[in-house]
């Protein structure tokens, strides 16, 4: 949990010092109450939240958006060639988006 606590820490210092956490909806203002399971969920939902609300989010989040624009380009492909093409690039996002992910779950582990 360190580890992520760390990257959520340097994800927030680097944000702070580029002007992005300025003027947030509810700045200054007490977290609302969410239930959660734990203290670990706590903290990790909010880092999730705080981050996604900054717009800094991990980057599988962004491979995972343009994986799944991707798959619909696959289904609307008139030609073969398009439908390759388009397939190839569903291959290279699959890709990067399990390296992405398993390069998290290392990090946090």
């Amino acid at each position: 949990m360190s580890k992520f606590r760390d990257l959520v820490e340097r994800q927030i210092a680097k944000t702070r010092a580029a002007g992005g956490l300025s003027g947030l909806k509810g700045e200054g203002e007490p977290l609302p109450d969410r239930p959660v399971e734990t203290t670990e969920q706590a903290a990790m939902s909010t880092g999730m939240r705080i981050m996604a609300e900054a717009g800094v989010l991990p980057e599988e989040f962004g491979i995972r958006r343009q994986l799944d624009e991707a798959r619909s380009a696959v289904a609307k492909a008139r030609t073969e060639d398009g439908k390759k093409e388009a397939m190839a690039r569903v291959a290279d996002l699959e890709l990067r988006y399990n390296i992405a992910r398993e390069a998290r779950q290392k990090f946090m582990s």
